[in-house]
């Protein structure tokens, strides 16, 4: 799915809409792309309709069965939509683990929902299907990560049970002005793990926290998707093992 900026694809979906149910409200990955936290892409158009509508069988649409009534429901740019704490729990349920928290953190980052109104979304999907899994991630998310990728590889961390590492991490020079970013940083043992595809730590920045004693550790997706066991490991001996 393309961005909310994009006004091809806004006019496509609002054509779309024209032809769906009246009671169809926008949800998933779609209304999340129009909040601003679509990081999950999609082809298809996702739609919720109430608990018992027949559900419309349309290519390039993917039709959702409420379970729960709509409590809020938004226009945005002319388009009906779940709320975006509503949406983000729902695919926080049902995405898996590495992306349900990238939307989580993604929706938090945008201003889209706060972490109260979260909490008070995942309450509601008690006892639902996956509502385990959001009701963990939620306590998780944070709005400093930048990108789909951090956030998988600070889950990866939590899940190989290591510290929590700070987001986003400011480093400041002598002067007391900031330097540079690490995407993940523990500032008591100088470690810091970076996302080695899309970076903003430059070489001279790494070339300056190396001189001031930090252990700067850059993985790929080879390594997220590929290896998270090597990649917790490597990061575990960064943390506790003299080099």
């Amino acid at each position: 799915m393309t961005s909310v900026h994009d006004e091809a694809e806004l006019d496509r979906l609002r054509a779309v809409a024209r032809h769906l149910p009246p009671a169809a409200v926008l949800t998933h990955q779609t209304a999340a792309m129009l909040y601003g936290f679509g990081v999950v892409p999609t082809d298809d158009l996702h739609i919720t309709l109430p608990a018992g509508t027949p559900l419309p069988q349309r290519q390039g649409v993917m039709a959702h069965g409420a379970v729960l009534p709509f409590a809020d429901v938004r226009d945005v740019l002319g388009l009906r939509c779940l709320g975006p704490a509503r949406c983000a729990v729902d695919l926080a349920r049902q995405l898996g683990r590495l992306d349900a928290l990238a939307v989580l953190d993604a929706a938090l980052r945008v201003g889209a929902c706060t972490a109260d109104e979260l909490a008070d979304e995942v309450a509601r999907h008690d006892g639902l299907r996956g509502v385990r899994q959001a009701r963990q991630l939620v306590r998780l998310a944070d709005p400093r990560a930048r990108r789909r990728q951090e956030s998988h590889l600070r889950l990866i961390l939590h899940d190989g049970l290591l510290p929590a590492p700070e987001p986003q991490l400011a480093v400041l020079d002598d002067d007391g002005s900031v330097r540079c970013h690490i995407d993940l940083g523990y500032v008591e043992e100088r470690v810091g793990v970076v996302y080695a595809g899309d970076s903003r730590l430059d070489q001279p920045g790494h070339n300056w926290l190396e001189t001031r004693g930090w252990r700067m550790r850059y993985f790929t997706d080879a390594d997220l998707y590929e290896d998270p066991d090597g990649l917790v490991q490597t990061v575990r001996s960064a943390l506790y093992y003299a080099r």
